[in-house]
């Protein structure tokens, strides 16, 4: 039995559970960086290495082979009685349960039985964030409940991963506006990817706006920011690596918009930086600038101060006025009119 799951601590909780079986964690922030269509598992593992690297995450070389090595264990789920995927509501989750399941949907399965633990509360967790908070009880718990994951949810997690791929945001909005019952969760994480196109109003995605909201109360250091922007979620999603790049972007340029107490701009984490740098990045003291409360309040639109070079999904963003923005009161991608 096979049993993929969205990360290191869930899949260590199910190998301690008792359950039968291999474990494989899936780990990958689809949600950030180029998730082009056209390609095949593998490609799109070496773009993604690629992706990570960049971003100071890892090396290529130890991305790729991890990659390669989960890769190799999906492509032998023939080989097991059954495959069991264990994903909770938010983006991240959702994201790599299309990913997983449009795979799937194009392979021949024989007689292995395809079997989907989805998840968005717990009923003895009164504030439910995700599988990787269960107790190794708690996820045994969960296991009888398995559903059959049936044509439909596989026909509609292809059609989604196509949509997220495809350079033409308005395809997602097609998704949203069909029949997406058999994938419970789809609506909301979908919805949510689209509110990091920058918006009509200010440039800024929904994640950027709420770090900027959170600093408007007062400095902060790196990780009571992170909290605090976190639970402006219905459904938090974005690790901590992640959100520091969101706050590196927004203090870089010559009108940036957050900078440190002592006028310099943030400094990223490094995977060497041993405990001396830890603590360094962790007392940074961060605060909006006259700039930052300007495009906050609708004064300024940041893409226009900075520009973009980013990725969502199979969508690239670039220069100063990208193609597309999200319109908050219309609650929906638009393009993005010439200027």
């Amino acid at each position: 039995m096979l049993h993929i799951t969205n990360g290191d601590s869930t899949a260590i909780s199910l190998r301690r559970s008792g359950i039968p079986g291999v474990f494989l964690a899936w780990r990958d922030v689809l949600h950030d960086g180029p998730v082009p269509a056209g390609l095949s598992l593998q490609q799109l593992s070496e773009v993604r290495a690629r992706f990570l690297a960049e971003r100071g995450w890892s090396s290529y070389e130890d991305a790729l082979e991890e990659f390669r090595a989960r890769d190799n264990i999906l492509e032998r789920f023939r080989n097991e009685r059954e495959v069991v995927l264990w994903f909770e509501h938010d983006l991240y989750d959702q994201l790599q349960l299309l990913q997983i399941l449009g795979w799937l949907a194009e392979q021949e399965r024989g007689k292995t039985i395809l079997s989907l633990i989805a998840i968005d509360s717990f009923p003895e967790r009164a504030s439910f964030h995700g599988l990787g908070e269960l107790t190794p009880a708690q996820l045994s718990s969960l296991f009888p409940q398995r559903r059959l994951i049936t044509p439909a949810m596989l026909t509609l997690a292809q059609v989604a991963w196509d949509a997220f791929r495809s350079p033409d945001p308005l395809m997602i909005e097609r998704v949203l506006a069909d029949d997406t019952s058999a994938l419970p969760f789809l609506v909301g994480a979908l919805k949510r990817h689209l509110q990091e196109f920058p918006s009509v109003t200010s440039g800024l995605s929904r994640t950027e706006r709420q770090l900027l909201e959170a600093l408007a109360a007062g400095p902060m250091r790196p990780v009571p920011l992170f909290v605090a922007a976190q639970r402006m979620e219905e459904a938090p999603f974005l690790g901590d690596w992640p959100f520091w790049q969101y706050v590196y972007d927004l203090s870089q340029g010559p009108s940036p918009l957050v900078t440190r107490e002592d006028g310099v701009a943030f400094v990223l984490p490094a995977f060497s930086s041993g405990a001396a740098g830890q603590t360094a990045f962790l007392e940074q003291e961060l605060l909006l600038t006259e700039q930052g409360n300007a495009v906050l309040a609708g004064q300024g639109d940041w893409m226009r101060l900075h520009g973009i070079d980013r990725w969502l999904g199979g969508v690239h963003l670039r220069d100063h006025e990208p193609a597309w923005r999200w319109d908050e009161t219309r609650r929906r991608v638009v393009a993005a009119p010439s200027v």
